[in-house]
């Protein structure tokens, strides 16, 4: 239970570290100057933040991580078992983290480390039952958590603001955090994303405030308790995990239900009608919503619309993110603000300078005259609202807007989801003039032959779209360097590893408009 998570100094191990939801909760815990280990099968840009929060990291995800706490506890500084563990390393791995015994005996409040006990062990979804670090973990009789637990521990620390919803949390969360810094309120921040405003997917700060993402693709959403609940929408997205809608609407009735005040987007029926949030917004001026607007511009660069608080106007609102979900997200950040005793002056300055999360409608670079854009959108009526903001940057551009072309470049995720949703995906690329698509990444999941990423692109074809499937990411990376025209606005969609080879396409493209 989440009541059990100890935050007194016992060390946390996470194994899988270096995940976008793991390693936010480990960065605050070693942020609190708590101990925290973790594994990881490979070193990145996240894993190094880490360590240099003093968490100690080993290269593999195996039994023999565990016997530095038995070390430690056996009161040995010395000998074969902390050898090992203090030098980790694993083919291909960049960089290590040296964990030595000596190290080991201090935590981060300086208490010896038989006073600290076996580790508190975190997994997420993601790792198997079979997972040998796992199994290590249960054998030794290590305390177990779900990445859920801790976030839930962490909710019940604070008075939190947890946002959920199928689309748009991420943004949702990042925004109200970044509010709440330009609102001088220092809020500790959990997000599945990273902001270049904290450099990270985490910020820990003094204040009582913490704003979390709240995730409902494996049903853990039930477990959160917060003084604000945000829902901005509920559609079925995890078909791995759930069967039917009802079962999704069932877990975020819970969640409404253990939210002291629930904020939702009743332009959203399920969230209107089955939530019956206790403070709404909506895009509709009369909707009847607590917070609307009126008089909205989408732009090429911003947003811009009018805001009203329960009937009475509280004045203009410019965003840089484009498109009406964006709207949408900020209208919720506006509720939020207003829920805390914020000015409207203090909340419109805020959102005016939010730059957005990565991966959301990012701008990678512009060379070529060709404009690189990043986004995770995986879902339909993502890549439906995301496609429509690129046509907006396309059609609000100085040059003439028939000249230029939206080309998607789309990397279906998870062969579930896409068996699910396939006449949907077949109808989410209206606004792209050219889709370039590739196999599906896989996420974890089996291929059991029902589905593939050629008939998924034959689907968007036969919707009158110009398709072209190349199955691997090098003939997309090749397509792209050949086909991409001056004026092009293209736009990485998916969740996968797509975007990897966005630094390639851009740099032939760079080195192609420089003069010899």
């Amino acid at each position: 239970m989440p009541s059990s998570v100890d935050f007194s100094g016992r060390p946390f191990h996470f194994i899988g570290i270096g995940g976008i939801g793991m390693s936010a909760i480990a960065y605050i815990l070693a942020k609190r100057k708590l101990p925290v280990y973790g594994s990881d099968i490979k070193s990145s840009h996240i894993t190094e933040r880490l360590q240099e929060m003093g968490a100690h990291i080993f290269w593999r995800q195996d039994a023999s991580n565990f016997e530095v706490f038995q070390t430690v506890l056996n009161g040995s500084s010395s000998g074969g078992a902390t050898e090992r563990i203090a030098s980790p390393t694993v083919a291909g791995a960049v960089g290590t983290s040296v964990a030595t015994a000596e190290a080991l005996k201090l935590n981060g409040k300086g208490s010896s480390a038989p006073a600290m006990g076996l580790p508190q062990v975190v997994c997420s979804t993601a790792i198997h039952p079979a997972n040998a670090e796992y199994r290590a973990a249960l054998d030794l009789g290590c305390p177990i958590f779900h990445r859920s637990d801790v976030l839930a521990a962490l909710i019940q620390d604070y008075q939190s603001i947890a946002v959920a919803g199928t689309h748009g949390k991420t943004t949702t969360s990042s925004l109200i955090g970044f509010m709440l810094m330009a609102a001088g309120l220092d809020p500790t921040i959990v997000v599945g994303g990273e902001v270049n405003a904290w450099e990270g997917n985490a910020r820990l700060g003094k204040s009582p405030y913490l704003v979390a993402e709240a995730d409902e693709s494996d049903g853990s959403l039930v477990k959160l308790v917060a003084k604000i609940g945000i829902v901005t929408n509920v559609e079925l997205d995890h078909p791995d995990h759930y069967d039917t809608l009802d079962q999704v609407i069932d877990t975020f009735k819970v969640f409404a239900q253990n939210c002291q005040t629930l904020v939702g987007c009743i332009d959203d029926e399920i969230v209107k009608n089955c939530l019956a949030p206790n403070v709404s917004y909506s895009l509709q001026p009369d909707s009847g919503a607590d917070y609307t607007v009126s008089g909205v511009q989408y732009g090429a660069e911003s947003t811009k619309a009018g805001i009203w608080e329960r009937g009475a106007f509280l004045g203009e609102m410019e965003l840089k993110l484009l498109g009406t979900h964006n709207l949408s997200n900020a209208l919720a950040a506006v509720a939020v603000g207003r829920l805390l005793g914020l000015e409207f002056s203090a909340i419109a300055k805020a959102i005016a300078g939010f730059e957005g999360a990565r991966r959301r409608f990012e701008v990678r670079g512009f060379h070529g005259d060709i404009l690189f854009v990043d986004d995770y959108a995986h879902h339909p009526s993502e890549i439906r609202v995301t496609l429509a903001a690129a046509r907006l940057r396309i059609e609000g551009s100085e040059k003439n807007s028939k000249s230029r072309r939206v080309v998607a470049i789309f990397q279906p995720h998870r062969y579930s989801r896409i068996l699910t949703f396939l006449p949907e995906f077949a109808q989410s690329f209206g606004d792209a003039d050219l889709v370039v698509a590739c196999d599906i990444y896989s996420a974890g999941e089996p291929n059991l032959g029902a589905i593939s990423g050629q008939q998924v692109a034959d689907l968007i074809a036969k919707e009158g779209r110009e398709v072209k499937f190349l199955p691997s990411l090098e003939l997309v990376t090749q397509f792209l360097k050949e086909n991409l025209q001056p004026g092009d606005l293209a736009l990485f969609l998916g969740a996968g590893n797509l975007n990897q080879i966005i630094p390639e396409v851009m740099a032939c493209y760079q080195d192609a408009s420089r003069p010899d």
